[in-house]
């Protein structure tokens, strides 16, 4: 996490408005870092034309951190893909797309959409993931699952990769500034408390039971 705090000059005093769409987003000014930070959970993204950061904790879930680096507009997203059951398929790796896997693509597409939409183009975007641990209890790998789609999806999508942490058996704590590019990461290897493990469950739990439609270190 060093350098980031010298991105800000002085500590704000005020929290400007978030983009159109991003008001629910937890918002705060984070003193340690001198400045504005926004905080995402699973299921949620963020993006900002400001110079602020995003963090976020991920254990199984994956998070993309996408900017253009010529404009420093980008963001970052949070997502877990459901457990597949009996009737789930492997079809998205493939021509077509499983249900289940249409959570995936509607994180990745909100997120790159959303910075298009507020100034970016896509040849200047500048990709960055995070995620994917083994940390739930489950005969599914869930972990290897998000890894293996993000990936696979990017390269259907022509987007290069400059940076990657995935996999591993330990949950992460990741800052970022998309005007800079800088990502800030640790892995936590020692846990005080189940909070990443029942959100994350829960999470987990709560996408089995919507509607398959999808409704929706330096580097």
């Amino acid at each position: 996490m060093k350098g980031l705090a010298k991105t800000f000059s002085a500590q704000p005093t005020t929290i400007h408005r978030a983009l159109p769409g991003f008001s629910s987003i937890k918002r705060y000014i984070d003193k340690s870092n001198n400045s504005i930070t926004a905080k995402i959970l699973p299921g949620e993204f963020y993006v900002t034309t400001q110079n602020e950061l995003i963090t976020t904790v991920l254990g199984s879930c994956v998070s993309a951190c996408i900017r253009d680096k010529v404009f420093g507009i980008g963001g970052m997203n949070h997502f877990m893909l459901p457990l597949e059951n009996e009737d789930s398929s492997n079809e998205w790796r493939n021509a077509g797309m499983s249900a289940a896997t249409r959570y995936g693509n509607v994180a990745m597409e909100y997120l790159i959409n959303s910075i298009l939409k507020h100034g970016g183009t896509r040849q200047n975007l500048e990709v960055k993931l995070f995620g994917g641990g083994k940390i739930l209890a489950k005969t599914t790998d869930v972990g290897a699952r998000n890894v293996e789609f993000v990936l696979h999806y990017l390269n259907i999508e022509g987007l290069s990769i400059d940076a990657q942490d995935l996999g591993d058996i330990y949950p992460r704590k990741v800052i970022y500034n998309p005007l800079s590019g800088k990502v800030r990461m640790k892995k936590l290897k020692s846990l005080h408390n189940n909070t990443i493990v029942d959100r994350e469950n829960a999470y987990l739990q709560d996408l089995g039971k919507k509607p398959e439609a999808g409704e929706i270190d330096l580097f």
